[in-house]
């Protein structure tokens, strides 16, 4: 085994690029400190350790277990373990803000105060955000029943979930409402928060309408006025946190997302190159300590370039809000809640997880079998008719169009219409085989299930027997 080198300027900035974007995305975190700052200051939060900008042996650190090497998930042991990124697949990362008056108020483990869900898409340069309400009602898996989102967190980490204890729990929570994997989760410590925008000298806001707003501390409530203006990293979290406009939280939600891209236009803008590169070993050395995910050195290096070569019109932007995607309902405890309407959420989330804009170089000129070849979904063909053979006739046309056929079998029940379900995603072969078997929309089922042994399953109805370009009738 070589020994490792000491990181190259080069390398220190990819780092200060990614764990700046994490941050950013991040700063829900943080937005529900209601004490004062002495007071938080003064509890030991979790610390992430982190890997050092110098020379490391790859043994494992003497405080929590963890080899700290550029493989090693960035977090204290015990927390949801993901499959390696291979750069090339749909990445999405779920970041959580925890209130932390729970703690405060010896309540035990706390609940997500905010839950804000990345994605990134490598084939087609695109990326979006959606930001998830924490009054949400929804089932929690594992047994524990319908409840807030934000629950879900505190459960985990009170019953030890063992997928993960409170991240593991929120992230499964998140998959069934969205139907989507989650593959990553990270936590940001809300003074790393405001560290970092100081470092670069504030962010711009343009701020639409007056609002107040109360930074962390006593007695400092300030009113902000209209118009474009630099904010300090105190500010721009009061401002972030602030809920006392006309949309409560929703109106929050938006102002969260404009700090992100705010941040986002600031480490990427031409002038900032220069300070980052002369910052980023105190910068990652500060900021990793206030930082907890399951991604890994190697993956953030890989998600930090993907990153900031994403224009700005190929980011979308949602909120889960009404009247649209829930409405205000009482819990069987009276409690006012918002019940989810899953069909128009998973149409948001359509919105905001499919190309956002033009695709980059390389993909805009991939036809759509290379598209399919890309994905390599595993698809199964069932056969729903009385018709023998067409599962495996099916199968070896698809085969030669490319599609990653794995499975050639009967269906458990016969069907006059064909019908695709998919459990993971892969969202260009699903639109390939629903184009080229001319599926009806109605048919198109989504249950997500990572588990399961395929990624698409395709059931042969008599339509297609009737109909299909196979040459067989």
């Amino acid at each position: 085994m070589q020994p490792k080198q000491t990181l190259s300027t080069t390398q220190i900035l990819k780092i200060a690029l990614l764990v700046a974007f994490i941050i950013a995305a991040g700063l829900t975190a943080y937005l529900t400190f209601v004490y004062v700052r002495d007071f938080v200051t003064s509890w030991q939060m979790t610390s992430l350790p982190g890997i050092t900008i110098q020379d490391t042996p790859a043994t494992p650190d003497a405080s929590t277990g963890i080899i700290q090497d550029d493989t090693t998930p960035l977090q204290p042991s015990g927390g949801p373990e993901p499959e390696p990124w291979d750069g090339a697949k749909r990445v999405t990362v779920l970041v959580m803000g925890l209130d932390y008056r729970d703690w405060a108020q010896g309540e035990g483990a706390p609940r997500t105060d905010t839950m804000i869900l990345f994605t990134i898409d490598p084939l087609t340069h695109t990326a979006g955000m959606l930001s998830i309400p924490r009054d949400l009602w929804v089932n929690i898996p594992g047994g524990y029943n319908y409840d807030r989102i934000n629950t879900a967190y505190r459960l985990g980490e009170l019953y030890q979930h063992p997928n993960g204890g409170g991240p593991g729990l929120a992230m499964e929570t998140v998959e069934e409402l969205l139907g989507v994997p989650v593959d990553y989760y990270a936590q940001v410590d809300f003074s790393a928060f405001e560290r970092f925008i100081d470092e670069i000298g504030g962010v711009k806001i343009d701020v639409p309408e007056p609002i107040t707003v109360d930074p962390l501390g006593d007695n400092n409530t300030k009113r902000l006025k209209p118009g474009v203006q630099t904010m300090p990293g105190w500010l721009a979290l009061a401002y972030a946190r602030a809920r006392n406009s006309e949309g409560g939280d929703f109106d929050r939600a938006q102002r969260q997302q404009q700090v992100v891209m705010a941040i986002r236009d600031r480490i990427i803008s031409f002038e900032m190159l220069p300070t980052l590169i002369a910052k980023s070993g105190k910068l990652y050395q500060d900021l990793s300590s206030g930082i907890r995910t399951n991604m890994t050195l190697q993956d953030i290096i890989k998600l930090a370039w993907l990153a900031v070569q994403i224009p700005e019109e190929n980011i979308k932007r949602g909120i889960i809000s009404p009247p649209e995607q829930v409405t205000l309902v009482k819990s069987p405890n009276g409690d006012d809640v918002l019940k989810p309407i899953t069909e128009k959420i998973r149409l948001l989330r359509d919105e905001i997880f499919t190309e956002s804009g033009p695709a980059s170089p390389a993909v805009a000129n991939m036809t759509p079998e290379e598209r399919v070849r890309a994905e390599n979904a595993r698809v199964a063909v069932l056969n729903g008719t009385y018709t023998p053979g067409i599962a495996s006739q099916t199968s070896d046309y698809l085969k030669s169009l490319g599609v990653n056929v794995t499975v050639a079998d009967n269906a458990q029940q016969a069907t006059t219409f064909t019908e695709i379900t998919f459990y993971t995603g892969k969202p260009y072969t699903v639109q390939y085989l629903v184009d080229l078997m001319q599926i009806n929309p109605l048919r198109i089922h989504h249950r997500y299930d990572p588990a399961h042994p395929v990624d698409i399953e395709i059931t042969l109805g008599d339509d297609w027997v009737a109909n299909n370009p196979m040459g067989q009738q």
